[in-house]
């Protein structure tokens, strides 16, 4: 059984959250995989913690909002 793990920012939207677990369920199906077996799991975190260029994302990137 696959399982995804997927790092994002904290303050995804739910709506977001659900496209991207639909669809990296999708592409499992796509290659034939079962949608039971199939597990992703979502990791927010914070930008201050996640680092660009040397740089804090909360710091890079301080205007843009998640999904």
């Amino acid at each position: 059984m696959p399982v995804v793990h997927v790092f994002v920012w904290k303050g995804m939207s739910a709506e977001a959250k659900r496209k991207v677990i639909a669809g990296i369920t999708r592409t499992f199906t796509d290659l034939g995989i079962p949608e039971q077996a199939v597990e992703v799991i979502l990791q927010e975190i914070p930008k201050e913690d996640w680092g660009i260029a040397g740089v804090p994302a909360s710091e890079k990137l301080r205007d843009v909002k998640p999904p």
